[in-house]
């Protein structure tokens, strides 16, 4: 039986012990498992592969024991199987937590390691450039008017941040992007902040209607990659709104803006302004959960406006 199934032995003797399976005893002590066990211990190995606990498969092997050619066809078993999804969702909901905290600590310590090239306060410098110090999820950057950078985006037009506009204009920045079958930079998931552009890009894409009612006037992603590189996440992601292309670091240049290196590259560290009346209202930075920041961004749209979720 062991052999047939794919179990050991020891897993039979416990089944057996719990009253899942129970086989038949021949007059010479032998355990005799019918088609019914053999069906059983089968559904009981699937389950446990699946992430059920072995006592999680009661309903499922008494649903054969009961006639039914398949474990899924009773209540009770529909009914374990949502209970162990919620537990999972649960288990998952509290990794997640414990991730990001994690992350935030991560960050803390990369950048006490690695400081940001910035001034410690927003100002103009002798070419009339600001510099800023960008922590802690707050920026000198706050209140300071755009310069007029223009830079070309996706759709073929040129965008000068200092024309945007008196609506509330969402520029999340962002350091890299990959294509299919190309590698990211070698240790790119062990750099804080640098995994998560894809997912931050489809959750602003699927929060992009949501965020024009929360009162944005636009929404664009801008990073160091060519227009031509970005193009095609566009399309590829069938993103509703244009990216920004800064390959030559003019907004870092005039806002100071967090960068590091990686493989050789500069690029620009994960951050969100935003841009009303040619000045910056609020910055989002760090950004732990890119996969996420969609949704922070909305909800500060909404609470300037009184909304709610």
């Amino acid at each position: 039986m062991a052999r047939r199934v794919g179990v050991t032995v020891r897993a039979l003797r416990y089944y057996e012990k719990t009253g899942l399976v129970v086989p038949a005893r021949l007059p010479n002590g032998y355990r005799d498992y019918g088609p019914v066990a053999v069906r059983q211990v089968e559904e009981i190995r699937e389950l446990t592969r699946l992430g059920l606990s072995v006592a999680q498969t009661g309903p499922f092997v008494e649903c054969l024991a009961g006639g039914h050619s398949s474990g899924d066809e009773c209540p009770a078993s529909l009914a374990t199987y949502r209970r162990a999804i919620d537990d999972m969702s649960e288990r998952i909901e509290r990794l997640i937590q414990r991730r990001d905290a994690l992350a935030a600590h991560l960050e803390a310590a990369a950048n006490a390691a690695m400081p940001i090239a910035a001034a410690a306060t927003a100002n103009r410098d002798a070419d009339g450039l600001v510099t800023s110090e960008v922590h802690g999820g707050t920026s000198a950057l706050v209140g300071v008017d755009l310069p007029a950078v223009t830079l070309p985006a996706t759709d073929g037009s040129t965008i000068d941040l200092a024309a945007l506009g008196a609506g509330r204009t969402v520029v999340y920045v962002y350091p890299l992007t990959g294509r299919p079958g190309l590698d990211l930079p070698e240790g790119w998931d062990n750099i804080p902040g640098a995994r998560g552009c894809t997912a931050e890009a489809c959750g602003f894409r699927d929060h992009h209607e949501q965020l024009l009612d929360a009162g944005a006037a636009g929404v664009y992603g801008l990073s160091a990659q060519s227009s031509d590189y970005q193009r095609e996440l566009v399309d590829r992601l069938r993103l509703p709104f244009a990216m920004l292309a800064d390959p030559g670091f003019a907004v870092r240049d005039a806002l100071g803006l967090p960068i590091f290196e990686a493989a050789g590259m500069t690029l620009y560290r994960r951050l969100t302004m935003i841009i009303t009346a040619g000045a910056v209202e609020h910055v989002f930075y760090p950004v732990f959960a890119p996969d996420q920041h969609a949704d922070q961004v909305l909800d500060w749209l909404r609470a300037q406006s009184g909304g709610t979720r």
